[in-house]
């Protein structure tokens, strides 16, 4: 028995190691690319069990036989080929009208799975069901209550087949199928009698169970349901991500993509970061500050730099853009709340307008409320940035309608709170 064991422990681990083998080598862009999917999961289910062939005569069991429990975890190489391992427990009691009994068989196995679902490109039509296939190898134990004295060692095979309906991103409901095929099988499955001999395959048993799957993970969905279109989705933003971000909107050499003030002053010298420079930290570009010093003159430099400075805020250059229906100011145009913040600290006795827009998408009133919660948004950064609130009104005037509404470049810089200094 013990030489017989340790060949079939040899022929699981073998099988195993084989699917890890393809399994890898089809996805070997998975591992090199960190995938975007989630990879493991935890299913749980319940349900009966038939016995068939290995039952001493006289004794039965009901055609579906309570209780039947099985728990794994399994991984996926990539959305169409994984690995799982199972812990299976099966009771067996008499039918009606039959003598008394009770068993227990208690398995572990190591399988291959398949998402046909996948294979079979479902994705095309529905991504709420799927369907997998597993089947592997494994070694089961039976036990007897009232029988046969000990315990009795076997090895099986399984092979099954799981539909999925998925009800969440974390949770999917699954009905499974499988069926196991048992060899050096010495018991018979009610444990009241000893098997036949001579056959290289012995008992059958078929597990008809529901359950739910549990998928783990950062990400946003598991492989189970990943389709590769959501992968050329993913392509795709990263492209357009580049192709917008190398535009150079306010013209001062450093891209859209890494320019951390994309309203600078035109003309005004910016570092790497696209940032106007401003070495003395008033708020004022030193470049612009020295063409006013020179054009103004030292004595009324501080006058003139502050009513130029107001002019620039007030004419519309000093602007926080937003993200499509979005209230929360893009971080690279975090730098205008930044300029009307230092302006307000040099002068005190000034306040100023917070006047947001919104683009042409959508109803008019859904416009103007999002306005006002956009102006909202920059009020609060500058209050936490050390602003009075009294100093700050807001205005909320909707939609900007001096563009055109059709150009997806011209709705983007629509889409702003600006200021007015009083």
């Amino acid at each position: 028995m013990k030489r017989k064991l340790a060949s079939l422990t040899f022929l699981v681990l073998s099988f195993v190691a084989n699917a890890q083998n393809e399994t890898t080598t089809t996805s070997i862009e998975s591992f090199r690319d960190k995938p975007e999917y989630n990879q493991w999961s935890i299913e749980l289910n319940g349900g009966f069990n038939t016995p068939m062939r290995t039952i001493t005569a006289g004794y039965s069991t009901e055609s579906f036989n309570p209780f039947h429990a099985d728990l794994g975890a399994r991984y996926m190489f990539n959305p169409k080929f994984g690995l799982k391992l199972d812990l299976g427990y099966d009771q067996f009691t008499e039918r009606d009208n039959t003598p008394e009994f009770e068993s227990r068989m208690i398995r572990a196995s190591f399988q291959g799975v398949i998402n046909l679902s996948r294979v079979l490109n479902f994705e095309t039509w529905t991504n709420t069901f799927g369907i997998l296939v597993h089947g592997g190898l494994g070694a089961s134990q039976i036990s007897s209550k009232n029988g046969l004295d000990g315990e009795d060692y076997l090895a099986h095979g399984i092979l099954g087949m799981t539909g999925q309906i998925k009800l969440g991103n974390r949770v999917a409901l699954t009905a499974d199928v499988s069926g196991l095929v048992n060899t050096l099988q010495d018991f018979n499955f009610d444990g009241m009698g000893n098997a036949s001999k001579g056959r290289p395959l012995d008992g059958v048993l078929l597990n008809a169970s529901l359950g739910l799957t549990f998928y783990l993970g950062k990400n946003k969905v598991h492989a189970d349901w990943f389709a590769e279109e959501d992968r050329f989705d993913e392509l795709e933003k990263r492209v357009a991500l580049l192709e917008t971000g190398a535009l150079d909107t306010d013209k001062d050499g450093v891209a859209d993509l890494y320019d951390l003030e994309p309203n600078s002053v035109t003309g005004v010298a910016v570092n790497t970061k696209g940032q106007s420079i401003d070495n003395n930290q008033n708020g004022v570009p030193d470049e612009l500050e020295s063409y006013l010093e020179k054009t103004y003159g030292q004595k009324s430099d501080k006058i003139a730099t502050n009513t130029t400075v107001e002019e620039l805020i007030n004419d519309g250059y000093v602007n926080v853009y937003f993200d499509f229906n979005s209230t929360k100011p893009t971080n690279a145009s975090l730098s205008g709340i930044d300029f009307l913040v230092k302006y307000l600290k040099n002068n005190p006795n000034k306040s100023a307008d917070v006047v947001g827009y919104a683009d042409e998408i959508g109803s008019s009133s859904y416009n103007v409320e999002l306005s006002r919660k956009r102006a909202e948004a920059v009020k609060q950064v500058a209050i936490n940035a050390g602003i009075d609130a009294s100093r700050l009104n807001v205005i909320a005037n909707g939609e900007d309608t001096s563009v055109n509404k059709n150009s997806k470049e011209a709705r983007q810089i629509v889409r702003r709170v600006s200021f007015q200094v009083k």
